[in-house]
């Protein structure tokens, strides 16, 4: 009686230690899922601060540009 006991047991501690394997291995996929995911991040972030930066630089420009338009006009009305 105590040896079925026993291989019950044995069998309920074996699929325990499959089911933390499992668990363990799981773990390791989401943590180099979750490093891949910042990296993708951090990327995208610098990304977006060039686009940033470019969006400002074209705002500038565009405004040179209109007041050199304005000015243009203002002469051409002046002749």
């Amino acid at each position: 009686m105590s040896f079925e006991v026993f291989e019950k047991l044995e069998a309920k501690v074996q699929q325990a230690i499959d089911t933390i394997t499992l668990l363990q291995m799981e773990i390791e996929e989401l943590k180099e899922q979750n490093g891949n995911l910042s990296q993708q991040v951090q990327h995208a972030a610098g990304n977006s601060e060039a686009l940033v930066r470019e969006n400002q630089q074209l705002k500038e420009e565009q405004h040179v540009w209109q007041d050199r338009l304005r000015a243009l006009l203002g002469k051409m009305e002046e002749v």
